[in-house]
């Protein structure tokens, strides 16, 4: 188990609240979706009967400890909900994804769902993306051609690294972590490094999110 931030844990047990019978789940990364997957585990346990599909190796490993029953992609045909979280989210439910690392997947999940739930404390909320530096899944093939790509947009970028080497993630890629600063418009710049060859997709989370559930250091929860 995780330290707890009464913030996250608000966040995830309240969003797991969301979650009905026989509903098929997708089930975010990171620490505040963490604390989602462990509160739907305790309701499976309970007698709650739902299947779920996760947005990361870890976030699965933690589901199936818990006794959560996990399906593939070729077992389903729709999500019901998907709850994960946000390194940024601002009123209007625009999103910073990706310092997890699993920002392909937890998009392909999310836009495969009815209804995308946001999880995060209160330090998550902005009033314009950009603080967090964003970040960008690339192929490892040309990945240094890419990146010189990318720093003309307007931005400080680095492959992240991991223990002296470039961090893989899931889908064996790497990601760029990108500074820009606030972002002044967010749909013109995922477009614009969506058409750069190299990049698989961004952390750029747009008009995707249903509600947020912000949660507050006493344990608080504000849903929008």
């Amino acid at each position: 188990m995780q330290q707890i931030h009464p913030g996250k844990k608000a966040a995830g047990e309240k969003a797991a609240s969301f979650v009905k019978p026989s509903m098929t789940v997708g089930l975010g990364t990171g620490s505040t979706a963490y604390w989602a997957i462990e509160k739907i585990g305790e309701l499976v346990a309970a007698g709650l009967q739902i299947r779920a599909i996760a947005t990361s190796v870890q976030s699965d490993t933690q589901a199936r400890s818990l006794g959560i029953p996990m399906i593939t992609f070729e077992q389903l045909d729709h999500i019901d909900i998907d709850i994960d979280g946000a390194d940024e989210v601002d009123e209007h439910l625009a999103l910073i994804k990706g310092g997890g690392g699993a920002l392909l997947r937890e998009k392909i999940i999310a836009s495969a769902s009815r209804e995308f739930v946001v999880v995060a404390d209160d330090s998550k909320l902005v009033t314009r993306l950009g603080k967090f530096p964003l970040p960008v899944e690339v192929v490892p093939f040309g990945w240094e051609m890419t990146l010189r790509r990318i720093v003309p947009l307007g931005c400080h970028a680095a492959v992240r690294q991991h223990e002296g080497k470039p961090f893989v993630t899931d889908n064996g890629n790497y990601i760029v972590d990108c500074r820009f600063g606030e972002i002044d418009d967010a749909e013109v710049l995922d477009e614009k490094l969506k058409r750069i060859p190299g990049i698989v997709e961004t952390g750029l989370f747009l008009k995707m999110a249903s509600r947020a559930v912000i949660g507050y250091p006493d344990g608080s929860t504000r849903i929008f």
